[in-house]
């Protein structure tokens, strides 16, 4: 049976002085630190056997997309069903005015972490994802595939690959900045699940948008 891996990487750095959560906003693009994080994540994957690089439409995983693409002479496609998850407070700064816990008009936003109240659920979140990844397993067969996206997408997709719940603890994501979650599969079984963080290096001072919130 072919081997097959599909690289579900995460954007890098993203411009946002305002630390506003952005969301599915428009507009935002890398800073230029997310440039090089971009760059890293490139040329870890230089050497792979990459058949296709599919991005999110969001601006910061296209711009992510584009180096690793260029590394293999490929186009950038766009798939819908890896943007970014939905969340109530896109658009707000958590902590801060409208978005603050301590606001009674918020606390039904927070009734159920498990779903969560506060936006699409988990398990939305992971039927697109698994879907995209099913179709970019297909088409890169016996090849690998990279689809670049956002943290929250990958990693509850990875939690649900490792048969763990969807519910965690937002501080304890391991899904850094531009980092590779790896699900390799054999024919068409999942066999294992790798990580990396080519970017690393770069991750001192970095701002981490979704660290530690609710996306």
């Amino acid at each position: 049976m072919t081997t097959t891996i599909v690289h579900l990487v995460r954007h890098g750095e993203v411009h946002n002085p305002d630390r506003i959560l952005y969301g599915r906003m428009p507009g935002y693009r890398l800073s230029d630190r997310g440039e090089q994080m971009a760059q890293h994540v490139a040329d870890h994957l230089a050497d792979s056997d990459i058949a296709l690089v599919r991005s999110s439409p969001l601006l910061r995983a296209q711009q992510t997309a584009a180096p690793i693409a260029a590394a293999h002479d490929l186009e950038v496609t766009t798939d819908p069903r890896i943007i970014e998850s939905g969340n109530h407070f896109e658009g707000q700064r958590m902590g801060h005015g409208e978005a603050k816990l301590s606001d009674p008009r918020n606390w039904r936003w927070f009734l159920n972490p498990f779903r969560p109240s506060w936006g699409e659920p988990y398990r939305d979140q992971v039927s697109r994802v698994i879907s995209a990844v099913q179709e970019a397993r297909q088409a890169a067969n016996g090849r690998e595939a990279v689809l670049v996206l956002h943290q929250l997408p990958i990693w509850v997709t990875r939690r649900s690959a490792e048969g763990k719940p969807l519910f965690h603890d937002p501080r304890r994501r391991e899904c850094g900045l531009c980092s590779v979650t790896s699900l390799h599969f054999v024919g068409p079984h999942l066999a294992d699940v790798g990580y990396a963080e080519p970017a690393a290096e770069l991750y001192a001072g970095a701002v981490d948008a979704t660290g530690g919130n609710l996306t």
